[in-house]
């Protein structure tokens, strides 16, 4: 039998082609702002649940959906000019926020704990944009003393395990060059206090928020954006 090619080995039209075949995929279309982004993703994430993931570090494939923080990220980050700076998302899921941020001409690195979810977010940037981004695995437990620092950082939906709310500001700290941003979007998760709070104590300001409502069927949610900076 012939082995499959790893989905890291693939790009364009050939990794589209693998993902369909390889997991029951449908195609959701997205409004953005002003725009549609047509995205590829698993029919049903609870299909990938893998108890050795979950035995390991209680991993579930939280990547596999389109969730609301997502999409209201993604309107902010499409309204923002990106004239070439470097981005990097965290948690990219299945790409809808970083082909945003690359329509918006922001030079792109999408990361992921999940090999699955690179895949599929350099396969939509494909399917919408013709190219896709950077993409790399990511651990939070090791994030790198000597990351690459960006002009901007972004995550949507990150903060629903406490443990988050201390990795987070760090490596947010450690990302952003000196005068970047940082976007969070959050739907009211009970780390986010807590969050905001180590924030402070790392050297991170709160510039701003905004809530903007989401409402998608029988989903109705209020999604904050919170807008952070370096202070040192």
């Amino acid at each position: 039998m012939t082995q499959a090619v790893p989905l890291e080995e693939l790009a364009g039209d050939k990794l589209v082609s693998a993902l369909e075949r390889r997991f029951d995929t449908v195609v959701s279309d997205v409004e953005v702002g002003a725009r549609t982004f047509s995205i590829l993703h698993p029919r049903n994430s609870d299909d990938l649940i893998r108890e050795e993931d979950f035995v390991e570090d209680e991993r579930l494939p939280y990547w596999a959906d389109i969730w609301p923080s997502s999409t209201v990220l993604a309107a902010q980050i499409l309204a923002r000019k990106g004239d070439g700076r470097r981005l990097l998302e965290l948690g990219c899921g299945v790409g809808l926020v970083t082909t945003a941020a690359m329509a918006s001409g922001h030079e792109v690195t999408a990361t992921d704990y999940y090999t699955d979810a690179l895949a599929f977010t350099r396969a939509n940037a494909f399917r919408n944009l013709g190219h896709s981004p950077a993409a790399a695995m990511m651990n939070w437990r090791n994030f790198p003393a000597d990351a690459v620092q960006f002009d901007k950082v972004i995550a949507s939906d990150v903060l629903y395990e406490s443990e988050y709310a201390n990795l987070l500001p760090a490596i947010l700290k450690s990302a952003l060059s000196l005068h970047g941003v940082a976007l969070i979007a959050d739907p009211g998760r009970i780390a986010t206090p807590e969050f905001l709070e180590v924030c402070e104590r790392v050297g991170l300001e709160l510039l701003g928020q905004e809530t903007f409502p989401f409402r998608a069927g029988k989903i109705s949610q209020e999604i904050t954006v919170y807008e952070l900076g370096r202070t040192t």
